[in-house]
């Protein structure tokens, strides 16, 4: 496990106690050479509002096939949806960390 660090992380990751270890990698993003990536599909659907502290979407099945829909099925899929605090919370950790338009 210790054997992919540099000498200098090796010995300040082996010099912790057990229980104080991270298991994860102590390198920053540029020496590591990666960044998270954005969902894809959360970008082409979602965009947050103006004040950051929530998303908006627009409705699926309203561009095609609409002659055998009732008018009021149209106009409830033609409005804005919002994205709950549940979703909210997983779209700004998880699918967009670097914000989106």
């Amino acid at each position: 496990m210790f054997s992919s660090l540099t000498p200098t992380l090796r010995s300040t990751f082996t010099s912790f106690p057990i229980w104080q270890r991270r298991m994860f990698s102590m390198t920053s993003v540029v020496e590591a050479g990666y960044k998270m990536k954005s969902h894809s599909g959360a970008k082409k659907r979602w965009r947050s509002l103006a004040s950051g502290s929530s998303f908006k979407r627009g409705k699926a099945n309203h561009q095609h096939l609409n002659v055998s829909k009732p008018p009021a099925r149209k106009n409830r899929l033609s409005t804005t949806a919002y994205s709950t605090a549940a979703q909210t919370h997983k779209l700004k950790k998880l699918l967009l960390p670097y914000g989106s338009n």
